[in-house]
């Protein structure tokens, strides 16, 4: 017969995994101050180390004062810091501490999340700096909508809703899971009780990996908003998926538009690669798709459709 966990028991073993994911994760967040002399004129947040020798991944709106740049750790020590690259589009940034000594923190793959895991949140809300809040993943694959430098909406998709309390300070730190691993960069307090963070996986490895190596992300643009919507049970079959791509705005004068994508459009397929949802279509709006025809394979009404589209490099 199982042995029965009392609330007592249960509450210490949550407490127990909180406090070791702070003590694994506190050395590797910093408190970044972003403006004249990296002392707190224009701009605070927070940035994760993710080599030892120096970078650190932040929010792009975090480092968007510009200027001079520094990081205070909890053990006391302060470095100044440059900015290598932000892309406003997945709201990620790269800076780089003036040290080669600094402690990294493990890589996680939110990819395997699920809805209901502990995770822990540490950043530096209001001022306080090294501090820790944990919850639950209340939501994933959301869309969180933002503008660019032009004014332009742009929408990243794919992140991680959470429970856990979040204040102004803590856009950059660290969402990691119950092993320590970071599996988000905080982003946004987007309501009482709701907070949202970009997921670390193989999509935006690959956009760090750009801002480390060129200072920023070239993408190919089709110029729709859309959401996921299941298939009629007759071209599910037919398909052999259950969803696609419902185009709910297509961008005036885009490429999109140009390729005669209308409001209501449902894309199967980019291709021969099936999508379902709009992280599934970002994802392969990669540098090498930039000038290149792609057919996309369209429900329009009871009817499949191939268009042509040729996307262009996001401005």
């Amino acid at each position: 017969m199982a042995e029965t966990v009392t609330e007592q028991e249960a509450l210490d073993v949550y407490s127990t995994i909180v406090s070791s994911v702070a003590e694994a994760v506190l050395p590797s967040v910093a408190s970044l101050r972003i403006g004249r002399g990296g002392r707190g004129f224009g701009g605070a947040g927070s940035g994760v180390v993710i080599t030892p020798d120096g970078f650190l991944v932040t929010s792009a709106h975090v480092v968007a004062a510009g200027g001079a740049a520094s990081a205070s750790f909890i053990d006391g020590t302060e470095h100044d810091v440059d900015v290598v690259g932000a892309d406003p589009l997945s709201d990620l940034a790269i800076a780089r501490a003036r040290t080669d000594s600094l402690h990294p923190i493990r890589i996680g793959n939110a990819d395997q999340l699920r809805v209901g895991q502990l995770v822990v949140a540490i950043g530096n809300p209001m001022g306080f700096s090294g501090s820790v809040t944990s919850g639950v993943v209340s939501g994933l694959g959301r869309s969180l909508a933002t503008a660019d430098g032009n004014g332009n909406r742009r929408f990243i998709e794919d992140v991680i809703q959470t429970d856990a309390a979040l204040n102004p300070g803590n856009s950059g730190g660290a969402l990691a899971d119950s092993h320590a691993r970071l599996i988000g960069v905080n982003t946004a307090v987007a309501g009482m009780g709701l907070g949202l963070a970009v997921p670390m996986n193989g999509t935006t490895q690959a956009i760090l990996a750009a801002l480390m190596r060129n200072g920023r992300v070239r993408r190919a643009y089709l110029g729709i908003a859309g959401g996921t919507r299941p298939l009629p049970p007759p071209v599910a079959e037919r398909l052999g998926r259950k969803a696609g791509v419902e185009v709910h705005e297509v961008v005036s004068g885009s490429p999109a538009a140009g390729g005669q994508l209308r409001s209501g459009d449902v894309i199967v397929s980019v291709g021969d690669v099936s999508v379902s949802r709009a992280g599934d279509l970002q994802r392969l709006m990669v540098e090498a798709k930039i000038g290149s025809k792609l057919a996309l394979e369209v429900m329009r009404g009871d009817q499949l459709i191939t268009l042509t589209v040729v996307p262009v490099e996001l401005s």
